[in-house]
């Protein structure tokens, strides 16, 4: 017990440390979180075994990326119709062609056989808010495209991770058939969002009426509102497998668009809950990977990555035909930005997992061609994102600047 309770404490430091440095330092702390892992884990030093933590580690693991997108839905604010537009188009095609360009190139460049292909195009869809909402908060980008982004990652990281896990089924012979999967994938993600919203409505309405006669939420409604979401996810789960990420993130868009100003109170609340959670998960899933995992894809896998970063441009160009608010700056810098996050490392680790309990060969050079594409995304993206942001002019002016020029 002492030695798991040393692990904890080693994952919460280094990821404060982190966080710390990248205040400091002005880097992007993402970048940061995930080179703090790789140095303390089986990369690195090896002073964080996460192998130790047994099978606790994945219910955690699904908790808490619950918590992050339950914030994510509710702080999304999607006002007009041009930007709700702009958002559907782009989850639609990118949810088409982006999975079709990740399979053919996993395939081609990475070597991946077909089945595992297919799951990694699924997995590879999630640009999820755990990475993209820091990023552009701390670039100051523009809300409108921050909003894109961040709304982008809140639809595609429920549906990859979904998608994902019917395709393993059927790469490791549990299902029988693509039917099977698209019925699947209907029912699990419709019943995530049904059961989300239902209980959404239910948590507004318990706020609310905390709210009556008080000008602020409190502990309680916090307190509160943890465990409506801890519940939900962890039913989800158990009913049906997956479905908790679209619950919480329809949960949470549900309460924000009931509750209004409230929202932001709540919010202001699990903010800083959410930032500890990506704190010490980042640090964790990225101390699980080991260099004898990178090195088999040589350069396969880094062309396979590089050249799947370059698809998203012309993926941006098709999503943006006809939308008017998306100039070529706009286009550029959506183009650019698409790191990939937690829930893609929790599911690649689980289905490296899987696959070698069914005797499929493969886990390893999927896992290890997931957590390429987050280290190359992450490390490439966000080192070059804000200047890229800054030299389009599509940086929001410092809160000071705003004040003195009023």
């Amino acid at each position: 017990m002492s030695r798991l309770e040393l692990i904890w404490g080693e994952a919460f430091f280094a990821g404060a440390m982190a966080q710390l440095l990248a205040q400091l330092s002005r880097l992007p702390a993402v970048v940061l979180l995930l080179g703090v892992g790789l140095l303390i884990g089986r990369a690195g030093f090896d002073i964080v075994d996460t192998e130790s933590l047994g099978p606790v580690l994945e219910p955690l693991v699904s908790l808490l990326v619950g918590l992050i997108l339950f914030d994510g839905g509710l702080n999304l604010r999607l006002a007009g119709r041009d930007l709700k537009r702009t958002v559907v188009q782009v989850v639609l095609v990118r949810a088409v062609l982006g999975f079709l360009a990740a399979v053919l190139l996993a395939h081609l460049l990475a070597g991946l056989p077909w089945p595992l292909a297919l799951v990694f195009g699924a997995i590879a869809l999630a640009t999820g808010p755990t990475v993209v909402t820091p990023m552009v908060q701390q670039m100051r980008l523009r809300p409108s495209l921050a909003n894109v982004l961040e709304a982008e990652g809140l639809a595609l990281e429920p549906l990859g991770a979904v998608l994902a896990l019917l395709l393993l089924q059927l790469a490791i012979g549990d299902l029988g058939s693509w039917q099977e999967v698209a019925g699947r994938l209907v029912l699990r993600l419709g019943g995530g969002v049904l059961i989300g919203s239902l209980a959404g409505w239910l948590l507004s309405e318990l706020l609310r009426r905390l709210l009556q006669g008080s000008e602020r939420l409190d502990a309680l409604a916090l307190q509160l509102s943890l465990g409506v979401l801890f519940l939900l996810v962890g039913g989800c789960e158990t009913l049906l497998p997956e479905s908790g990420l679209p619950a919480a993130v329809s949960a949470g868009v549900v309460v924000g668009l009931r509750l209004k100003s409230g929202a932001s109170q709540l919010d202001d609340l699990i903010r800083q809950l959410a930032l500890l959670a990506i704190t010490v998960l980042f640090p964790l899933l990225a101390a699980d990977l080991s260099w004898s995992e990178l090195s088999p894809l040589g350069f396969g896998g880094v062309a396979c990555v590089l050249v799947l970063m370059l698809c998203r441009w012309p993926v941006i160009q098709v999503a943006g035909l006809g939308l008017p608010g998306l100039g070529w700056r706009e286009k550029l810098m959506l183009s650019w930005i698409a790191p990939r996050g937690i829930v893609t490392a929790a599911v690649a680790s689980l289905f490296a997992l899987r696959l070698d309990e069914a005797e499929v060969p493969g886990g390893g050079a999927l896992k290890g061609l997931v957590f390429l594409t987050i280290l190359l995304t992450v490390g490439l993206q966000g080192f070059t994102a804000a200047p890229l942001a800054r030299r389009l002019g599509l940086v929001e002016p410092p809160a000071a600047e705003v004040e003195g020029s009023s």
